[in-house]
């Protein structure tokens, strides 16, 4: 099922703690165009508008580790420090681990390198 972009804006306006809905999508664009190659599917459970920028996203030869994946973040939004863009990443993924479910996410999660799970806000046993 397909989430719709107010719902999925509002809940990562709420995560996030953003004031604005504005600053809520500015995150989700960022952190979503910088995701990766695990895109197909989750794009058909998000919004037209955010699936359109997993489908067409910043490129990257492989995915990055997540340390870099913050930091390409923080580069991306204007004022933005490591520590906000750890905010920022946290409130877009899990917002997206809760659309994707469980084994979608599971399979996102093979995909990418180590401890994304953390930042999915979906901690694996190790």
């Amino acid at each position: 099922m397909t989430l719709r972009r107010e719902a999925f804006l509002a809940r990562v306006k709420e995560r996030g703690e953003y004031g604005t809905v504005e600053e809520a999508e500015r995150a989700a664009r960022v952190v979503l165009a910088l995701l990766g190659e695990v895109r197909a599917q989750l794009a058909a459970r998000l919004p037209e508008e955010f699936a359109l920028i997993l489908l067409n996203p910043l490129q990257s030869a492989e995915p990055l580790p997540p340390e870099r994946f913050v930091r390409a973040t923080a580069a991306w939004i204007e004022g933005a420090t490591e520590q906000t863009a750890t905010w920022d990443v946290s409130a877009v993924l899990s917002t997206v681990a809760d659309t994707a479910g469980e084994d979608l996410l599971g399979q996102i999660l093979l995909q990418l390198p180590a401890d994304y799970d953390l930042l999915f806000g979906r901690p694996q046993p190790t």
